[in-house]
């Protein structure tokens, strides 16, 4: 048995990831934004051990939420499942001044993973659009460039990979992976989608769960269980490095070596 935390599983993929592995008898904590959505995650998922809330776009509800899963664990697994999608026609800040979907995305795993106790192994969900996003360190939030809605998430996914690969060399003894689920029939996704919800799932509960040697790897790119080539940014510890010292100068918190 395994101990799961599952960032955004209130519904969509993360509730998936969170059932499928419930329903295994892995033990499961889920996380919801807040206390209406930890309603209907705790009625998805009732085999679940508990569901904490956080609202990811506040960086002191993030804080809080890392305490509360440091608390609730410790964990084998943590899946940075949550996540907000591109296409807004204008940037939008959160209330901490920061741009919204480099927040959720990239910062919020970021502070979890820093401030969390160290799990064996850690999965970040990225999204194919990771081969189109680009890192531009002086300009992160999009301040100075012109607002481009779906290259801000496009970036944010790039990101998300680099922390993951980021962990996996500076953290021996835990193995830290990204995965594209695919273009899944969820909210988020939308109806037009090619991919059904269990198939958004599957790779998340295998490198959470599996034991196999192409399981057990570390600083990989996965979708449908293969290994793929990720963004070449991604592997650049210069690009690797550059990202942690921003995430840290943004929230006060520096990744423990």
């Amino acid at each position: 048995m395994r101990s799961v935390f599952v960032t955004g599983s209130a519904d969509g993929i993360g509730r998936e990831t969170a059932r499928v592995l419930a329903a295994a008898g892995h033990r499961v904590v889920l996380h919801a934004r807040n206390a209406a959505r930890a309603e209907q995650a705790r009625a998805a998922v009732p085999d679940a051990a508990k569901v904490l809330t956080g609202d990811l776009a506040s960086l002191a509800q993030t804080r809080e939420l890392a305490d509360a899963a440091a608390a609730a664990g410790p964990f084998d697994v943590v899946v940075h499942n949550a996540g907000v999608g591109g296409g807004a026609p204008e940037r939008t800040l959160t209330g901490d001044g920061l741009e919204r979907i480099f927040q959720i995305n990239v910062l919020a795993p970021y502070l979890l993973t820093a401030l969390m106790p160290r799990p064996r192994r850690l999965v970040h969900l990225t999204s194919g659009l990771e081969a189109q996003g680009t890192f531009v360190p002086d300009d992160l939030q999009y301040e100075r460039r012109p607002w481009d809605g779906m290259q801000a998430y496009s970036d944010s996914k790039l990101h998300d990979v680099v922390l993951a690969f980021a962990v996996a060399r500076r953290w021996e003894g835990t193995l830290s992976n990204a995965v594209d689920p695919g273009w899944i029939r969820t909210r988020l996704g939308g109806p037009n989608a090619t991919d059904d919800l269990p198939e958004g799932a599957e790779t998340q509960v295998w490198l959470a769960t599996s034991d196999e040697p192409a399981a057990t790897v570390t600083g990989r790119y996965f979708k449908r269980r293969r290994e793929l080539a990720a963004n070449p940014a991604a592997y650049d510890r210069a690009v690797q490095d550059g990202l942690l010292a921003a995430c840290a100068e943004l929230t006060g918190v520096r990744l423990p070596d």
